[in-house]
């Protein structure tokens, strides 16, 4: 059964189609919250406010996109809620190790953990706009016309908020630039800072 097949389920009754729903989605939905939050609670926080508000607001829904980009776009306004209400606390190096090791495999990726941990922090030094942007183009393979949707802005504005952020990410992370561990870092743009 299709997403916009689940949500009309949903709208008309069915108790348990939403709950289908969240299960399709909710890794991805954390994914982009943690990317654009840097902390997991924060994130987790998010992602939970975004559900809640796609519950309620299913009706809203007008099928000019897909399920899982409406589903983007209210977690990324979530994200971007929390980031504008108070700022996120500075998340500690333990907690960020942690999240690495709750999602990364058992072998050793010390290596790709310390470029993540870079990325992260670097993504936090940019205005909210141009991290969203990011998150959703380089590290989540969007589109900029599924990112534009996303975030409800023409694509062009997509475009020179990824130009402006990578702009003032070039300078912060250029030494990753000749890395050779780089190769398995798994952004979509991994290999463009290795290979410039």
């Amino acid at each position: 059964m299709s997403d916009a097949d689940l949500l009309n389920r949903h709208i008309a009754g069915d108790p348990h189609a939403f709950s289908e729903i969240v299960k399709r989605h909710r890794d991805r939905m954390w994914a982009v919250a943690l990317r654009t939050l840097g902390d997991p609670d924060e994130a987790a926080d998010a992602v939970q406010d975004a559900f809640v508000s796609a519950y309620r607001k299913a009706e809203s829904f007008r099928g000019e996109a897909a399920v899982t980009t409406w589903l983007h776009r209210i977690v990324v306004n979530a994200c971007l809620d929390r980031m504008r209400r108070k700022s996120v606390r500075p998340v500690a190096d333990d907690e960020l190790i942690e999240a690495a090791e709750r999602d990364t495999p058992v072998p050793d990726q010390t290596a790709e953990r310390e470029v993540s941990m870079e990325v992260s922090s670097a993504l936090k030094l940019l205005p909210a706009d141009q991290r969203a942007a990011l998150v959703l183009v380089d590290m989540m393979g969007y589109s900029v016309e599924d990112a534009a949707h996303v975030l409800q802005v023409p694509s062009g504005t997509v475009k020179s908020r990824c130009a402006r952020g990578r702009a003032k990410l070039v300078p912060i992370l250029s030494h990753l630039r000749n890395r050779s561990d780089l190769s398995r870092v798994s952004s979509a743009k991994g290999a463009e800072l290795r290979d410039g």
